[in-house]
């Protein structure tokens, strides 16, 4: 591990779970499977929803929006904090730390808005399924992905300038496996960090307005389903539309408890705990959530593993005549 003299230069410690060699080389692995599951899933949905023509419609595209904050999310903390684990060595930069809490900040709040987004389109396809296409035209879609990721920007900016402000004293030891807000504020000395934590409960306050938001979304989604004459047809809203509510509750309620529950000198497993249900299980577990009850994925799915998306055609002029041959790679 790094030394205390080199902790001193530009640059912290991170201590992740454990200073124990197995238990890191343990951690390592298991992190490493729900990446490369992240990775895999993540993947998939963005192939299948680029190139199947039948998966074009507004769901999908903010699906594809999700897929790739989820898969930009995790690549923010895990592939340092592997590294770290297999090397023994905690150390990172200064610009290092500053780039994961820019990222980190940004895709969490414009996973946030993404999510808040997805909630209004499945609040007018099954409320207003007439106006549909109307309210929710390609025109509209953009405008909304583009303000999510702005938004997403912006708030990253704001944690950051405010996270690094503050004057940093002593050890610069985190006890974290990523270069966490909570963790970086118990580094200061003075109360110069009163200014993020005017950030923090704003974009708390902000959350919890999305949070509500969803929650009158769906509020209304399942008045309109309890409506439906058929029991089949509310059983497949119902469904698929809780498990997105729990995502939302969870991702939501870890990360704001995380930033706004009272820091503690000693590091404790609670701490880390709840990075991991804000930081690793919701970008792992949102591809399989939103997929596993959805057909049409699934149906996707099996022509892009029987190779059918990649078949092309080769023209092949032949008397005059055009003849295609159809190859599959």
């Amino acid at each position: 591990m790094i030394t205390a003299n080199e902790t001193k230069m530009n640059g912290f410690l991170l201590m992740g779970f454990s200073e124990n060699h197995k238990l890191q080389i343990l951690q390592a692995c298991l992190f490493l499977v729900m990446y490369l599951l992240d990775l895999t899933s993540n993947f998939i949905i963005i192939t299948i929803t680029t190139l199947d023509e039948h998966l074009q419609s507004p769901m999908y595209y903010f699906l594809k929006q999700l897929s790739l904050m989820d898969l930009s999310f995790i690549s923010v903390t895990v592939p340092q904090s592997i590294h770290n684990s297999l090397t023994g060595n905690g150390y990172i930069s200064y610009a290092q730390c500053m780039l994961q809490v820019f990222f980190f900040t940004s895709l969490a709040w414009a996973e946030v808005a993404i999510l808040t987004v997805m909630s209004y389109d499945r609040y007018v396809a099954i409320c207003f399924p007439l106006h549909y296409e109307l309210i929710m035209d390609a025109r509209r879609c953009k405008s909304a992905v583009i303000a999510v990721w702005v938004s997403g920007g912006i708030s990253g900016i704001l944690y950051t300038a405010a996270t690094f402000s503050i004057t940093i004293c002593g050890a610069k030891i985190i006890h974290q496996f990523f270069c966490d807000i909570p963790q970086l504020i118990k580094l200061s000395c003075s109360n110069d960090y009163l200014a993020l934590i005017g950030v923090v409960a704003f974009m708390a306050v902000v959350a919890l307005a999305c949070f509500i938001s969803i929650v009158l979304s769906y509020i209304h989604i399942f008045s309109t389903v309890l409506r439906i004459p058929s029991a089949e047809g509310r059983s497949k809203v119902f469904s698929t539309c809780l498990p997105h509510l729990f995502v939302v509750s969870f991702f939501l309620s870890t990360g704001i408890c995380a930033y706004l529950k009272p820091t503690s000198d000693s590091p404790t497993a609670l701490d880390l705990t709840l990075s991991i249900f804000y930081a690793i299980i919701p970008p792992t577990f949102n591809p399989i959530i939103y997929s596993l009850k959805n057909q049409s994925l699934k149906k996707a799915l099996g022509k892009l593993l029987l190779g059918s998306y990649f078949t092309v055609k080769i023209l092949c002029p032949v008397l005059n005549n055009q003849q295609f041959f159809h190859i599959s790679f």
